[in-house]
């Protein structure tokens, strides 16, 4: 009895104390089981074997002296790496369990079997190291995992198979990078029941963003089938961001990303008596829907808060859906080593001055630059030909990839999500990537020269060419206090989440048209018509880009609402100023199925834009969805902290028509908390402000097209530039009258525009105004903070 319990230990009775004995991995495991099993974190059943048992077998085998002389002729470099590995690896292949081992690991199986009702149950045998996980040695996956093994015979020779990855050349060259003593690591066996995930879905999670450490979103991937495309990168999968402050309110979806992955291919079983999967094309439909529904991204989110909370710090998880009970499972759950080290008091900045063309785009990993020539490489075998500091491109990597990726200067892969091996892999390297590109390997060729630019949030762009970049260290430990308040101009929401750590006062202005631009690219009322629509190319793209939405004006609403939020969630609770939209119609009609709608105007920049369309029926369903957007947002979502401005209004007359459009709407000002602002852009808004502070909570000015007004200045034009002030006497007097009116009215007024960090005396007028806010560029906001302190001291 006392061999099997050195030999065996079950997951209820482990620990994360238990690494030294079982691994990480299982510690990790059993502590879940233990401690979150009340607390609805369910992982399937198993048990482990002990670094003891692994020692046993090394002695029993006599395979301790082989494994130091192979270690020192390879120091001598006497031998290569891979003739290393590959000596001790099949010497304990052909290693024999020691009986009582054998004995121990076949009985617990026997029993795992029948705690489940069957007999010979498929189980997952995955590997633990007693050095894996831990905080300084994050590199998880440098041993194997087996999955489908069903039977006694497959089961030990699985065991036995992941003894010998403790030796592969990665994690040989894994432990040398880290410095672990080869004689002092050992691994534990994980042997858990399989999730019928093969008909079901799986993935990663991480309890924090893992390109911004952004800490109060969980980001999941998710793929259908096994788990392992998604860990290898062999697939684009779905992803999925909550927004954890909200989730303990059940009324609420706050779900503030959903992007839908291509998933090529799925892992399944590939023979009834177990112990092989393979990859088979996915179905049209299952590449056109998502994995998971906002229920089950919702519990996920709830269960990786849990376990985090648990845990006490960020973690990295992995996840399985099985697909006959439709049961979430936790498979997996470690420390998460990147973002939660990371230097907090200080950021970077890049800032590309002049590119080339954009060749490809794929999902950003690492907010650098990185310009170079390419080096190509398809497959393993030819990692040899690696340049060092050559940008690698490849279709995915995997552990024996590392070796050459910590040589490269950047990584771009075809396959592969922000949770794939290549994307954690060079976060800890510090590498700026670009995943999930598709066609890298087809379009890019050797010792070409291009720029990897990770700068711009969630889209990673290739550019042709090597461009000049700036790199700008901002230092955030001594950031003087001010009483004005400092706000953020934010448009793009892939890059909000870089500038969590601002300690600004909210977001005085986020463009609603920049999101529509960038995420929907449709245009409203092409949605909305989209069964009359005369371009048969132009409803086809549509159709492709909302394939996963019944109603076509679904698709605005919930990819305007998501983007928004993301912008929402950086400064939740604090307040968020959202600028409906403010395309010129000339800028609308860019948009995809934009020309059938827009009118051609020829000055539209006082043209038909703002508040004027809202109303019109050119253009009210399109602003109908963007108000049900908002609602969404506030109400569905959560971000109550969202505010609204009404861009380009020019009567109090027409702020009436616009605030019934937006009561008919679900939006009416003062319910459910709801504060509506108007942009102070046009002269009317300062001569009028009385008459607009009865309608509006506040203004915000927006000092080019106000300059632009005010001195009858084209802001775009190239002849009259250096006529354009916005210090001109006349401005200023526009600037200081809109706040002295509006606050004797009893309305707040901010500023949103770049003058104040260009210039330190006009942040010194407006504190002297008595403006309440300033909204500016992340870049510029350290600038503007120092400015307005001195100005107020």
């Amino acid at each position: 009895m006392q061999t099997e319990l050195k030999t065996v230990i079950w997951f209820e009775t482990l620990s994360r104390g238990d690494v030294a004995l079982v691994g990480g991995k299982n510690s990790s495991l059993g502590e879940m089981v233990q401690q979150l099993g009340a607390k609805g974190i369910q992982v399937p059943p198993g048990f482990a074997t002990t670094s003891d048992a692994f020692r046993e077998f090394i002695r029993a085998n006599e395979l301790n002296a082989l494994i130091a002389d192979t270690m020192e002729d390879l120091a001598a470099h006497k031998i290569t790496l891979q003739e290393a590995g590959s000596s001790i690896r099949t010497a304990i292949v052909k290693g024999d369990w020691p009986e009582a081992s054998r004995a121990a690991i076949v009985a617990a199986y026997h029993e795992l079997s029948e705690r489940s009702g069957h007999s010979d149950i498929p189980v997952a045998v995955r590997s633990s190291a007693t050095a894996e996980d831990l905080p300084d040695a994050s590199f998880a996956g440098q041993q194997e995992t087996f999955l489908n093994v069903r039977g006694e015979a497959a089961l030990l020779a699985a065991c036995s198979r992941c003894y010998a990855s403790l030796f592969t050349d990665r994690a040989i060259t894994y432990r040398q990078i880290q410095g672990f003593d080869h004689n002092q690591v050992a691994l534990s066996i994980g042997v858990q029941r399989m999730v019928r995930s093969d008909i079901g879905g799986s993935g990663v999670m991480f309890s924090i963003d893992t390109e911004t450490g952004f800490d109060k979103v969980v980001l999941i991937n998710a793929a259908w089938g096994l788990g392992e495309n998604v860990v290898q990168g062999a697939v684009n999968p779905d992803e999925y961001m909550v927004y954890k402050p909200l989730l303990n309110q059940p009324d609420l979806v706050p779900i503030v990303e959903k992007t839908l992955g291509a998933k090529e291919k799925k892992m399944i079983y590939a023979g009834r008596t177990g112990g092989d999967i393979k990859n088979v094309p996915t179905s049209r439909a299952e590449r056109a829907s998502f994995v998971l529904n906002d229920a089950e991204i919702l519990e996920l989110g709830r269960q990786a808060a849990t376990i985090e909370d648990h845990y006490g710090q960020p973690m990295d998880m992995e996840w399985a859906k099985d697909g006959e009970t439709g049961e979430l499972f936790i498979v997996q759950a470690r420390p998460e080593t990147v973002q939660s080290r990371a230097d907090t008091g200080a950021m970077k900045s890049y800032t590309i001055k002049e590119a080339g063309p954009v060749i490809l785009k794929g999902l950003s990993v690492g907010a650098a630059v990185a310009a170079g020539r390419i080096c190509l490489i398809e497959h393993a075998s030819d990692i040899d030909r690696f340049v060092d500091g050559a940008i690698l491109v490849t279709s995915t990597t995997d552990p024996d990839w590392v070796p050459i990726m910590k040589r490269a200067a950047a990584i771009i892969t075809d396959h592969g999500g922000r949770t794939s091996h290549a994307a954690i892999v060079s976060r800890e390297l510090g590498l700026p990537a670009i995943v999930g590109t598709g066609i890298a390997t087809h379009v890019l060729h050797d010792e070409q020269e291009v720029t990897v630019d990770c700068s711009g949030g969630d889209a990673g762009l290739i550019h042709a060419g090597i461009a000049e970049y700036e790199v700008e260290e901002l230092r955030l430990d001594h950031v003087p206090e001010t009483r004005t308040r400092i706000m953020l101009n934010l448009a793009n929401p892939s890059a909000a989440f870089r500038w969590w750590r601002l300690p600004s006062e909210g977001v005085g202005l986020a463009r609603m048209e920049f999101v529509v631009n960038s995420a929907v690219q449709v245009h409203p009322m092409a949605l909305v018509n989209y069964d009359t629509l005369p371009d048969d190319e132009v409803k086809a793209q549509i159709a492709e880009l909302t394939q996963a939405y019944d109603a076509k004006p679904e698709f605005f609403v919930e990819t305007l609402a998501r983007g928004l939020s993301r912008i929402c969630a950086v400064a939740y609770p604090k307040p968020v100023i959202i600028r409906m939209s403010d395309f010129k119609t000339n800028e609308y009609a860019e948009l995809l199925g934009g020309h059938a709608f827009e009118p051609k105007e020829e000055n539209p920049m006082i043209g038909f834009r703002g508040a004027s369309r809202y109303y019109s029926p050119r253009y009210r369903e399109g602003f109908a969805l963007e108000c049900r957007a908002i609602k969404m947002l506030r109400e569905t979502m959560g971000f109550d902290n969202a505010i609204v401005m009404i861009p380009f209004c020019r009567t109090p007359e027409e702020a009436d028509r616009v605030l019934e459009v937006m009561a008919e709407n679900g939006l009416a000002r003062g319910e459910n908390g709801l504060q509506v602002y108007v942009m102070g852009e046009i002269p009317s808004n300062v001569i009028r402000a009385d008459e607009f502070a009865e309608r509006f909570d506040g203004f915000s000015i927006g000092s080019n097209d106000l300059t632009q007004l005010t001195l009858g200045i084209d802001r775009d034009g190239e002849e009259l530039a250096d006529l354009f002030r916005e210090d001109d006497p006349a401005v200023i007097w526009m600037i200081k009258t809109l706040i002295e009116r509006a606050h004797a009215a009893g309305a707040k007024v901010g500023l949103c525009g770049q003058a104040p960090s260009n210039d330190p005396a006009f942040a010194r007028l407006l504190v002297e105004a008595g403006i309440d806010t300033i909204s500016v560029t992340p870049d510029s906001f350290l600038a503007v903070k120092t400015h307005v302190a001195d100005a107020e001291s």
